[in-house]
């Protein structure tokens, strides 16, 4: 029997999530703020404004009724921008019960708190009866994935049971999905490589070449995983889909937003032309800024984020922050990477979770 999926947000990745399930089979309603928008995808099967050029599923049924949309469902996943997660799930809370498992597909960090999703939801949650949170992460744009072309995702539960059923649900011949435990990580690191992302795109613009784009990333990786350790993540899974495979498909991708506007930026363009021209969220920007605030209250050292922080928000020139950047102090690479080298920290990361954190299946 068919599973009851709520797909909540009708973007470019909420509709294409939605057909990869209506694909495989599974009972796939999909939620819409629009009238016009949810009869576009009812009557014609498309979503002009988020993916053109594409058909949907007929399987995949529009809504803009909530209670409708979310009726029984057995899976609500929730496809929105990170700063409307909690408005989102204060609207979800009286349709959901202990049996929803609620799956997450946004990657952000929450403005004003700069928290992971995850978290934000389980804040949502505390005084209702709610299931388990499974995020799915990792490298992977909408219109590749609507083109069935091979894509392969994380998806991440403190609830073992719960991901597996998740990654049960999306596996098909097109789209695989890997289990891991690291939440914490998984979402980290998608979140943050849409920072490293906007810089590579203003390494266009400035118009420097593959030396300068390789440094960003490598030091930008290690940003990455110098916080997520702090925060608790595993190292290991910034070396694996949701990490570096999201900042390698996010940073040269055609069909990155952040890239886009990141070499409109760095071509001069001021912020707020940039973000109107993109008509989408650029999720990036607010997170640029999260994770800013964020690393100061951990004092994580994050020279890279500083600088895109203060081209975003405090009008440093993109080529003065690169001179700043380069002006550093002296540093020895190995002293960056301390963490990560620590021989005992995997062992007692992977003994204080009962298990590997890594990749399966």
């Amino acid at each position: 029997m068919a599973d009851k999926v709520a797909v909540i947000g009708a973007g470019s990745w909420g509709t294409a999530l939605a057909s990869v399930l209506a694909g495989n089979g599974q009972d796939v309603r999909l939620w819409t703020r629009r009238e016009d928008h949810a009869e576009e995808i009812n009557h014609y099967h498309t979503n002009h404004n988020y993916l053109p050029g594409f058909q949907i599923s007929e399987a995949v049924q529009a809504f803009t009724d909530l209670g409708s949309c979310t009726r029984d469902a057995d899976y609500i996943l929730l496809v929105v921008p990170a700063k409307a997660v909690r408005d989102m799930m204060k609207e979800l809370r009286p349709f959901m019960s202990e049996e929803t498992v609620l799956i997450h597909a946004s990657k952000g960090i929450e403005p004003g708190t700069s928290k992971r999703i995850s978290e934000v939801i389980e804040e949502e949650q505390a005084d209702a009866a709610a299931g388990s949170i499974v995020v799915l992460s990792g490298p992977s744009h909408a219109e590749e994935v609507c083109a069935e072309q091979p894509t392969t995702v994380t998806v991440s539960s403190n609830d073992t049971l719960a991901a597996e059923k998740v990654q049960g649900l999306f596996m098909n011949h097109y789209f695989r999905v890997y289990t891991n435990r690291d939440i914490i990580g998984v979402e980290i690191g998608g979140a943050l490589k849409n920072i490293i992302a906007l810089g590579i795109g203003m390494t266009d613009g400035l118009g420097f070449g593959d030396n300068a784009k390789a440094a960003f990333m490598t030091r930008g990786l290690a940003e990455i995983s110098r916080l997520g350790v702090t925060l608790g993540a595993s190292p290991l899974t910034f070396n694996g889909l949701s990490g570096l495979g999201d900042l390698i498909v996010t940073c040269f991708s055609r069909h990155s937003r952040n890239r886009r506007a990141g070499e409109k930026i760095g071509n001069g363009a001021p912020l707020n032309d940039v973000l109107e021209e993109m008509g989408m969220v650029v999720e990036g920007v607010r997170t640029t800024k999260a994770v800013y605030e964020l690393a100061k209250v951990q004092s994580v050292e994050m020279p890279i984020t500083e600088a895109l922080y203060e081209v975003l928000f405090e009008e440093v020139k993109p080529e003065e922050a690169v001179r700043q950047l380069m002006a550093r102090e002296r540093k020895h690479e190995e002293e960056n990477m301390s963490l990560l080298l620590d021989p005992d920290f995997q062992e007692k990361w992977n003994a204080s979770r009962n298990n590997p954190g890594t990749d399966r299946q």
